[in-house]
């Protein structure tokens, strides 16, 4: 499937996990979309699916103390300043999975736009959205190139004799990695000014024509679109 399918396939379930409002719904599409993500290398995928199932934990854990929803309480706690009675009403918990799934599924479509898509292809297929395109794509790569550079200075040190463990070691590798993202920031932006970047008459390389599966994933993006308002 080319890449400008596959991104309104993923912004479709986004829509939808979105605009859905039952639970079994938005986490169908959650779990489907984890499925998705696993196609990826295990060592790329691990941050992505960490940290999204930890937010949606969080929101899950947090919601019900801070929302006041329900007449069926499960808990009933003290009473706190600015937040008032700290209370847990089933309602409140069936919201809390509610949007916990909805983040959930929400995060789990980036990863797998940032871990399955050819973000070049999708650059040179974009069209009007150019420019728009190769912001999101140049962001999208930030995490990887950091965890690239991280990993090569770890292995230079290890090679000097120098264990890298703990916390305070770890962060000492920040400032390295923040001035070799600005310097790679510099190079990046003088390489796309002798490219011609932005100047009129550019050339483009020749797009592959539209295959049946790239017209389903069409179809299928605007048939989620349609079942999150009207469904699900």
């Amino acid at each position: 499937m080319r890449p400008v399918a596959a991104v309104a396939l993923l912004g479709a379930a986004v829509a939808a996990a979105l605009l859905a409002r039952h639970t079994i719904s938005v986490g169908m599409l959650a779990v489907a979309l984890v499925l998705v993500c696993l196609r990826a290398p295990r060592s790329r995928r691990w941050p992505y699916l960490v940290g999204t199932t930890l937010s949606a934990l969080a929101l899950f854990v947090i919601t019900p103390f801070v929302e006041t929803i329900g007449s069926h309480p499960l808990w009933v706690g003290p009473i706190v300043p600015v937040l008032g009675q700290l209370d847990v009403t089933r309602e409140e918990l069936w919201s809390a999975l509610f949007q916990a799934c909805r983040l959930a599924a929400v995060g789990f479509a980036f990863a797998a736009y940032a871990l399955l898509l050819d973000h070049d292809r999708l650059l040179s297929g974009a069209g009007i959205a150019r420019r728009s395109v190769l912001a999101v794509a140049l962001a999208t790569r930030l995490v990887p190139t950091l965890e690239r550079d991280a990993g090569g200075l770890v292995d230079s040190l290890r090679g000097r004799g120098v264990a890298v463990e703990g916390v305070r070691r770890r962060a000492a590798l920040m400032s390295p990695l923040l001035a070799g993202s600005l310097e790679r920031g510099l190079n990046l932006a003088e390489a796309m000014e002798v490219r011609g970047y932005g100047r009129s008459g550019r050339t483009r390389i020749p797009a592959p024509p539209w295959t049946p599966t790239d017209v389903a994933g069409l179809a299928v993006a605007a048939l989620l679109v349609v079942a999150g308002v009207a469904w699900l």
